[in-house]
């Protein structure tokens, strides 16, 4: 019989002792609500092991007026119950400006994470990473904002979301320490990050790959198909919810696990509001996926078998 491939449960950012589990909390929708039912959602996330928590500043119920919402009800969380941000690691991300609509020029980002820690009630950020590559400002001068961020203590480590490794890799270049993570969309049914390098850069400087929508947009939950990836959604269902019925989970959990198999440290970012769909998630990490079972879902997703 196959072996089952290995899930690792919990990672850590290089260069740090911080530790968290293989599957993170992230709070696109977490604002909009009050602090008993944020509070309880951020602990259902802790006590379910998802321990690094993720945000942005620009994440809030309306675009471009709720900008920096979802930060701030995390802050008023952690500050109702102040042993919460003893036992998480906080990331949150900044560099989309409205109407700009990004900057990472030197000034703007070291206000940005000050405007940050503010929202967060909080004196440093365990993670802070540009949201997405601002095209206009040098790298250097990008560094230069992260290296004096990093030596002031503001923030512990460094990284990239929506970067390509080209960018990664010149941003790096500039940097006093080693970039820990990228952010890259992934999902089964979002594969890019296999083949465009992003996980292979990720292993090679042993950076953490934070995978944003990991169930695409919800699909990989509901099993309806939506552009842009109703073919791909409709072909690989039937294989997940093989491998579900095979491991008494639903289909969800076999998709987290599938990212989980790879061997980058890929840590999922689920984003449900609901606290039983946050607990199911954990079940990811009871599922028996052999190699098989995870080309079959990679040959689903391409449409063909694998060349």
């Amino acid at each position: 019989m196959e072996q089952s491939l290995t899930l690792k449960t919990e990672y850590g950012l290089s260069g740090t002792s911080l530790r968290f589990g293989a599957i993170a909390y992230g709070c696109w929708r977490f604002a909009g609500t009050d602090v008993a039912t944020g509070t309880a959602k951020i602990e259902t996330a802790l006590e379910s092991g998802f321990t690094l928590i993720d945000t942005a500043d620009i994440y809030g119920t309306t675009w471009p007026d709720g900008f920096g919402e979802a930060e701030a009800l995390l802050g008023d969380v952690l500050e109702a119950n102040r042993g919460l941000r003893d036992n998480m690691v906080l990331a949150t991300k900044g560099g989309i400006v409205p109407g700009q609509p990004y900057s990472s020029a030197k000034s703007y980002l070291i206000k940005a994470c000050e405007d940050s820690l503010t929202r967060l009630k909080t004196d440093v950020i365990d993670l802070y990473q540009i949201h997405r590559p601002d095209l206009l400002t040098p790298f250097e001068e990008v560094a230069d904002a992260f290296n004096t961020l990093l030596s002031a203590g503001k923030i512990r480590s460094a990284g990239v979301s929506n970067f390509t490794t080209a960018q990664t890799a010149a941003l790096q270049h500039y940097m006093d320490r080693p970039l820990v993570s990228h952010q890259p969309e992934f999902s089964c049914a979002e594969t890019a990050p296999i083949t465009d390098g992003i996980l292979d850069q990720a292993q090679e400087n042993n950076m953490v790959a934070f995978a944003w929508s990991p169930l695409a947009g919800g699909q990989l939950v509901s099993g309806k198909a939506e552009a842009p990836h109703a073919d791909k959604i409709k072909r690989i269902v039937p294989v997940l919810d093989r491998i579900a019925e095979e491991n008494d989970v639903d289909r969800s959990a076999v998709a987290l696990a599938w990212l989980l198999a790879h061997p980058a440290k890929v840590v999922p970012i689920i984003g449900t509001q609901t606290l039983e769909r946050i607990r199911s998630s954990a079940d990811a990490l009871k599922v028996k996926m052999t190699r098989r079972d995870w080309y079959d879902v990679m040959e689903a997703s391409r449409g063909a078998p694998m060349p």
